[in-house]
C-alpha cells in the first residue's frame, strides 16, 4: 500500500499526521519537502487532487508570505506556484497521498478520511487532544 506524506518534522500538525498514519500499522514514504521540494507538476497535481485552489495550499503564516507580497489578490496561480517552488516553506503541510485520495491534512485528523486501514490504538495529538478513542 503506497502512502506518501509531504512532511515537515518541525511542524506539529505534520508530526501528528505522520503518527496517525503509522497508527494504522502502515509505514508511509516520507518526503521532507523542504529538502526535496515537489516539481511544479507534482505540486499543482497535489493541489488539484486535493480539491483546493492554489491560494488555499499557500502557507500564509509567518515569513516569507507577507515579505513577498503574496497577500496581493491580483496574483494568479502561476505566480503563487512560482513562490511556493522558490520558497518551499510556503507550501502548506502536510499533504498526504493514499489510494483513497489526497488531502491537505490541516487539522491532522483529516488524514483519517483517506487512510485505507483502521487505527490500531487510541491516539492523542501532541497538544493533548484525543483523536481516536479506545474501542
Amino acid at each position: 500500500m503506497d502512502i506518501v506524506i509531504y512532511h515537515n518534522p518541525a511542524c506539529g500538525t505534520s508530526r501528528n499526521t505522520l503518527a496517525l498514519i503509522r497508527n494504522t500499522g502502515a509505514e508511509p514514504r516520507v518526503i521532507e519537502y523542504l529538502q526535496q521540494p515537489p516539481s511544479r507538476e507534482e505540486l499543482a497535481g497535489l493541489i488539484a487532487r486535493a480539491g483546493l485552489a492554489v491560494r488555499d495550499a499557500l502557507r500564509q503564516k509567518g515569513a516569507p508570505y507577507l515579505e513577498l507580497g503574496l497577500d496581493n489578490p491580483a496574483l494568479d496561480d502561476a505566480a503563487l506556484l512560482d513562490a511556493m517552488l522558490a520558497h518551499p516553506i510556503l507550501i502548506n503541510r502536510p499533504f498526504v497521498v493514499t489510494p483513497l485520495g489526497v488531502r491537505l491534512c490541516r487539522p491532522s485528523e483529516l488524514v483519517l478520511d483517506i487512510l485505507p486501514l483502521p487505527q490500531l490504538a487510541p491516539f492523542t495529538k501532541e497538544d493533548g487532544q484525543r483523536v481516536v478513542a479506545h474501542e
